[in-house]
């Protein structure tokens, strides 16, 4: 891990993080500057007067849990596009430093890349050959100023899943040169997920899991970043304290109990066979030439016209994205 983590910015490995005033439980909290009344129509406990813990304890336990991690492997972030934004302010030197992206893809990497003035290098995904990686295209654009390798999958907008193996040929490839992060937003609609499996056998890859999918909390922003612990605190020094909201961990925290497993089984299940059941409608359509197999909630279609595709579909009341 020594020698990953010295592909930390250097200024980020020195920074000493801010600590807030500590306090005891039960005493008159004068150190947090707050306000002693809760505000009108809030009836929370503790109150939303109050400051939320600096970190969500609670809930990253709990979410290590579900994810079957340590609690140190796992960052609560705000929705995992968020992690996204510390990945690249923690590895990248404005001017200097890059990354690597295979579109067509999320393009939130790319933004929080350029936000950050890092360089964004292109592999695109082999369309010819079901949108499916290029590795060789990879290890040639990987170079001394290059980061991370942003992997989406399942996808978007593809839907297609990357398979183990290739996720750990990567990982191998890269070896200790750079960070693979691996987004796993569509992972519980997927036939597999790898991300044990990576975290267990590689010390240079990140996994990111988000509630706002499958779990249908997408209103709270709540996502994780998952990996080697050392590389966890590190980048937890660039986040601001209190900066989870109390709401949306009560939120979080109040979908996680119980039977939830049970439920979540059965929605993921019911929109599986959707799916299936619309990729099958679209192809009855005289002007859908494909659709692709898909392992997350939402299908590509390659269509005649694009545009006045999805032009029909609005006025028929639904809206779809334009690729």
């Amino acid at each position: 891990m020594t020698d990953i983590l010295d592909l930390v910015r250097p200024e980020i490995r020195r920074l000493a993080p801010y600590k807030p005033a500590r306090w005891n439980t039960g005493s008159v909290r004068l150190s947090a500057n707050e306000t002693p009344w809760q505000p009108p129509g809030n009836e929370s406990s503790p109150g939303l007067n109050r400051y939320p813990e600096p970190r969500p304890t609670e809930l990253t336990a709990v979410l290590a849990n579900h994810y079957g991690v340590r609690d140190e492997q796992l960052l609560v972030t705000r929705g995992s596009s968020e992690a996204v934004d510390l990945l690249l302010r923690c590895f990248c030197r404005p001017g200097h430093d890059e990354i690597i992206v295979c579109p067509p893809t999320f393009s939130m990497y790319g933004v929080y890349a350029r936000i950050q003035g890092a360089a964004v290098a292109e592999v695109p995904l082999r369309a010819a050959k079901d949108y499916s990686i290029d590795h060789h295209g990879i290890a040639a654009a990987w170079n001394d100023r290059s980061k991370l390798l942003f992997i989406c999958s399942p996808n978007n907008p593809t839907g297609h899943r990357v398979p183990t193996a290739e996720l750990h040929d990567l990982c191998e490839r890269i070896g200790n040169s750079g960070i693979v992060v691996v987004d796993g937003a569509y992972t519980e609609f997927a036939e597999a997920d790898p991300t044990l499996e990576l975290l267990g056998r590689h010390g240079n890859v990140v996994v990111l899991r988000t509630l706002s999918k499958a779990f249908g909390l997408a209103g709270i922003r709540c996502g994780s970043l998952l990996g080697p612990a050392p590389l966890i605190e590190i980048i937890n020094r660039i986040l601001p304290p209190f900066c989870f909201p109390t709401p949306c961990e009560n939120a979080a925290l109040a979908c996680l109990r119980g039977d939830y497993r049970t439920v979540l089984a059965q929605r993921i299940d019911i929109l599986k066979k959707e799916r299936d059941k619309l990729a099958a409608g679209l192809l009855s359509l005289p002007d859908v030439a494909q659709v692709w197999h898909s392992e997350a909630n939402f299908l590509l279609a390659g269509v005649a016209d694009a545009g006045e595709f999805t032009a029909r579909a609005l006025a028929g009341g639904v809206s779809i994205r334009n690729f």
